[in-house]
């Protein structure tokens, strides 16, 4: 065989001769590749509606199995998808656990003036079938870093995500402590409530207790808010234990002071990320004599359009028919990355920037709002 590698090795010949007779690889390893990837982390998932169960007078759970696929993606509890509807789209928690992967259950509460969640209980019904992404996020239970014995402190539809957690612990039978302290306006509108309850019967590592801001006379449990007192009297000592805070953004600078007041370490505090902010004028950054009110011009290509500075560049894409991708509308995750090519815009305390953002001129357009007139590259 007159081939270089025979003169350089003993048995090189041999070798030679066998890989000859080898059937050659003619597998298509780039679609092998997509196709593994697509049953794990697909961009979109199609979902119908198989159950739709009334939680309280202002929350519904919908369950919702695979259109083409019987088995879901994996996900992490805690971890949420992204739901797409009415040209516009709102990340939701999965609140069934993860061992059931035959479903999901999204649970989603009436918020006044929301777009998607009142079209969404007023609108679906069983048997729809509803588009989302793959399950995403970074706001679950990493056991490395954040331990076995954990708190969570959930207000409202925050308690979502807490749901998972505990459902991931009593399916597996997991040797984790979790002590929820979950706080509803009153005693109705506790989401879960009796599963909740049932569960910290059973399990000897689940606890749960219910926080009633404006209880009613036979209510005999903890009354007022998350405060600094109620944690203490509640759990104890924290000693460091990975605390977990999911509810309404009002709850998160109260948790935070409340938890550090106790002498929480900021490092063992995780929060949701939950929206852009109500009210981006009031940062502190927010230029001097900006009135949030005033409309500038947004020009995308050949398209421009009027809205308002305090409006999200994301949303007044989306309101003139310019949907970038987006998932978590929290400046988390940076699919609905923009470059301004041109203006000034105000990116809310909500962003996780790259380092390089700033340099080359990007921002996460969920949590972006337009100063002056601007110019966006897509």
């Amino acid at each position: 065989m007159n081939h270089p590698l025979v003169q350089r090795f003993d048995g090189a010949d041999a070798i030679l001769a066998t890989i000859e007779t080898r059937t050659p690889d003619t597998r298509d390893h780039p679609a092998e590749t997509r196709a593994t990837i697509e049953t794990y982390h697909p961009k979109r998932l199609k979902l119908v509606v198989a159950d739709v169960v009334e939680e309280t007078a202002t929350t519904k759970t919908f369950r919702l199995e695979g259109h083409d696929r019987a088995e879901l993606p994996p996900f992490l509890a805690g971890q949420y998808v992204n739901l797409f509807f009415g040209g516009t789209s709102r990340p939701y928690a999965i609140s069934s656990s993860p061992a059931r992967l035959d479903h999901y259950d999204l649970t989603v509460r009436r918020v006044p003036g929301g777009r998607i969640s009142n079209s969404l209980l007023d609108a679906v019904r069983f048997g729809d079938v509803l588009t989302t992404t793959g399950p995403r996020g970074t706001f679950h239970h990493n056991p490395l870093f954040h331990g076995n014995d954990l708190v969570f402190l959930a207000g409202g539809s925050g308690v979502a995500p807490a749901m998972s957690m505990i459902r991931e612990i009593t399916d597996l039978g997991l040797n984790r402590t979790f002590h929820l302290v979950y706080g509803s306006r009153d005693a109705a509108d506790v989401i879960f409530r009796d599963e909740l309850d049932e569960l910290a019967a059973i399990h000897p590592g689940v606890d749960v207790d219910h926080v009633i801001a404006e209880p009613d006379a036979d209510w005999t449990g903890a009354t007022g808010f998350l405060t600094a007192d109620t944690i203490s009297a509640l759990l104890g000592e924290l000693d460091g234990r990975m605390a977990y805070v999911c509810g309404p953004q009002a709850l998160y600078p109260f948790a935070l002071d409340q938890l550090t007041a106790l002498g929480q370490p900021r490092k063992r505090i995780r929060f949701e990320a939950n929206g852009a902010p109500h009210d981006p004028a009031a940062q502190p950054h927010w230029p001097a004599g900006a009135d949030p009110a005033d409309e500038v011009t947004v020009t995308v290509g050949a398209t421009f359009f009027r809205t308002p500075r305090n409006r999200p560049l994301l949303d007044a894409l989306e309101d003139n028919g310019i949907r970038p991708e987006a998932a978590c509308r929290s400046g988390e995750c940076s699919l609905c990355r923009v470059r301004i090519v041109k203006g000034q815009v105000h990116t809310a305390e909500e962003a996780t920037l790259r380092l390089s953002d700033d340099r080359f001129g990007y921002t996460h357009s969920c949590v972006a709002y337009p100063i002056t007139d601007v110019e966006l590259n897509l």
